[in-house]
């Protein structure tokens, strides 16, 4: 034998040597295992596979002398050279070029698997005598979430005596509750409980934690007819203490063993296909599946809510099968659109914990379900149902944020789609086709692309970028959808769909400071409402509350309350489009307003020919404040000498006036406004949880 070399050396002297032989040899083992496995499916016949790399092995010429050299009767020589890894590193090459559809094989069977029989394999990776004291005493550092529950509910599990051997096999019916099924199962004790928790807080015991989610699997499966569970648990406190344990020790073994890798841009990936990983990806993924059972079956919403954060932290560890990742996205986006607040942001964390993964295909999976969930859950609108709806559209704006590029695609998809209904209607005019338009979907989808859009094309974040959104070339059609879904019908009775319209372009034009026509749409509004022939009739009905209302209900046409009711919302809508910086932080916003002025001062005459003081008051408010908001802009005007070739200075110009816009007496106006309507909301809301029966100044 030739002489070492320097690398097999330092190889040796490593102290690895006698590491990678057993981890050989256990591999040689394994794949025995399973070609044995295959042969038996095949009838006892062998596999290609195996018959290959039995001929190859035929073929070899190797002397006998070799042969008998590598299996026994090495010298120190022998051992020091190290040859016999080559041969050994060049023997599973071979097998693993003449089974090239192994892999494929376990792809396709990777959700098929026995529960128990996946956990068998863990017990060949446990660390015999190793004590993670160290990382103990670092845990409120590195978890504080963690080592807090641990002082409220295991503080006894802190106090461990690191001197105590006494392993976790003492309790014969712990030893064997995973290999067989006794015709009675054993009860769960919270002892036994205690010393699987000691284990794994202790050691991060994995032989621990694979006891644990057999037991997890018994709970979940409990009541289930035609199950084989190994342990029977007769106590609710037992129950409840094995499914938190269960959750929220397992992504702390898991991330010890396996880490997997974190990204700058918020993204993960997955672990490495390590052998420790192979080995217990069958036992996650099986735990994975329980949870997404019991999910289904927990009616308690703290253990709910903990179950679905605390399984947001194993993504990472399935992401590989799609069966799962399929199964979790569906029950998270089921009680995101159903459950209570609590466990519905829970749900969107785990949602976007999955649309944060490197797979554009599981990305694509996110935003597809949960758009057509938001659309689904917006079907109908009440005052009750109207705040989980606004919370689905800015959670889920925020999904749509995390990739620009694959949001552009979906997001063009349903536009259009937004588009399509809007021209059949305008093509038929019938009373279904304009249903396909006044609905309360088509107002929550174009007002959910009016979010997005805004989130993702925000003026000040592109200024702090230098580049903009690629999402910002769809404004346009969706402001031209908006449009035309106001232009469909005119009538009083459509006013509250308008409305809901313009508060959508309003935020859009908002955060993207792009000028946006509102005006034209309000106006008429106001005009048609105050220049009816006939006066407003006089009415004990209540106010009707525009936010719930896409079509005004009969009783409420020409009455006194209807009127008013819609003249101070289209006052605020307008001094707020007035206030934002694409209009008041215009170099041309005295002469913008010179039409508006106009037509509110007619507006003025029309509502005091009817005898309504309280709109004449209100308008006459807003044109005064939007007076003296032109005569500030000319004064700012009047300081600086621009000409309309001067484009950048303008632009410069403009930039510094957008920052005083508060300052401005309109401005100053609308925030006023703003805190009233919100104090008045408040109120409201309070009024219909019963709160408070009378709605008063505070």
């Amino acid at each position: 034998m030739g002489k070492a070399t320097k690398s097999t050396k330092k190889f040796v002297s490593s102290g690895k040597l006698k590491k990678t032989i057993e981890t050989r040899k256990k591999q040689q083992q394994v794949r025995k295992k399973y070609q044995s496995r295959r042969g038996a499916k095949n009838g006892g016949k062998p596999t290609p596979a195996s018959a290959a790399s039995d001929e190859s092995e035929d073929e070899q010429d190797v002397p006998k002398s070799s042969k008998a050299r590598s299996k026994k009767g090495m010298s120190v020589d022998d051992v020091l050279g190290a040859a016999f890894i080559d041969d050994s590193e060049d023997e599973n090459d071979q097998e693993e070029e003449e089974d090239p559809d192994e892999d494929a094989e376990e792809d396709s069977e990777a959700d098929d698997f026995d529960d128990n029989a996946s956990f068998g394999s863990v017990d060949e990776l446990e660390e015999e005598g190793q004590n993670h004291l160290l990382e103990l005493s670092k845990l409120a550092e590195k978890d504080p979430e963690f080592f807090k529950y641990l002082q409220e509910n295991d503080k006894e599990l802190l106090d461990f005596d690191p001197n105590n051997e006494q392993g976790l096999e003492d309790d014969s019916i712990v030893e064997d509750e995973d290999v067989e099924m006794t015709e009675k199962s054993p009860t769960l004790t919270i002892q036994i409980l205690r010393k699987w928790q000691k284990a794994i807080l202790e050691q991060r015991s994995l032989r621990a934690l694979r006891k644990l989610l057999v037991a997890f699997r018994s709970a979940a499966h409990m009541n289930e007819d035609g199950q084989n569970v190994a342990w029977t648990i007769d106590s609710s406190s037992v129950y409840n203490k094995l499914i938190t344990t269960a959750l929220r020790y397992t992504p702390v073994v898991l991330e010890h063993h396996i880490p997997y890798k974190k990204l700058p841009d918020g993204k993960f990936k997955p672990p490495t296909q390590t052998a420790k990983f192979k080995t217990l990806q069958k036992m996650t993924l099986s735990y994975f599946h329980n949870v997404i059972h019991i999910l289904s079956q927990l009616t308690d919403n703290e253990l709910l809510q903990l179950a679905v954060t605390e399984s947001a932290k194993i993504i990472p560890y399935i992401i590989s099968s799609r069966k799962a990742v399929k199964l979790y996205l569906k029950k998270c986006l089921e009680l995101w659109s159903s459950a209570n607040d609590s466990i519905r942001i829970a749900s969107f964390v785990a949602i976007r914990k999955l649309a944060s993964t490197a797979d554009q295909s599981i990305l694509d999976h996110v935003l597809k379900g949960t758009y057509l969930t938001l659309v689904r859950s917006s079907k109908s609108t009440t005052p009750y149902t109207l705040p989980s709806i606004n919370l689905m559209k800015n959670s889920a704006s925020e999904v749509f944020c995390l990739d620009p590029a694959m949001a552009y695609q979906h997001a063009f998809g349903y536009i259009r789609q937004l588009a399509i209904h809007l021209r059949n209607s305008m093509k038929v005019k019938s009373k279904e086709a304009y249903k396909q338009v006044y609905n309360w979907q088509f107002i929550h989808s174009l007002d959910f692309w009016s979010l997005v859009l805004a989130r993702a094309c925000d003026a000040k974040a592109e200024s702090e970028n230098g580049i903009p959104s690629e999402l910002k070339p769809l404004v346009y059609p969706l402001v031209q959808v908006s449009l035309g879904a106001i232009k469909l019908i005119s009538n009083s009775r459509s006013y509250p769909f308008h409305l809901h319209v313009v508060r959508s372009l309003l935020h859009l034009t908002r955060h993207t400071q792009i000028y946006i026509p509102i005006a034209p749409c309000l106006l008429p509004i106001l005009t048609s409402t105050l220049s009816s022939t006939s006066r407003p009739k006089s009415s004990t009905l209540k106010p009707l509350d525009l936010d719930v209302q896409i079509r005004t209900p009969q009783q409420y046409l020409k009455t006194r309350i209807y009127a008013e009711g819609l003249v101070e919302e289209v006052t605020y809508l307008l001094a707020e489009w007035l206030a934002t910086e694409a209009v008041h932080g215009s170099i041309a916003f005295p002469e913008i307003v010179v039409p508006i002025s106009i037509v509110l001062k007619k507006a003025i005459k029309t509502a005091k020919s009817h005898g309504s003081s309280k709109d004449s008051t209100s308008i006459k408010m807003l044109v005064e404040r939007t007076e003296d908001s032109v005569r500030w802009a000319e004064q700012k005007r009047k300081e600086v000498k621009l000409a309309p070739s001067m484009t950048s200075a303008v632009e410069g110009w403009e930039r510094e006036l957008k920052t005083k816009i508060d300052e401005a007496p309109l401005g100053k106006y609308v925030k006023v406004q703003r805190k009233a309507r919100e104090k008045q909301r408040k109120l409201m809301q309070k009024a219909r949880e019963g709160e408070g029966e009378i709605l008063e100044q505070e």
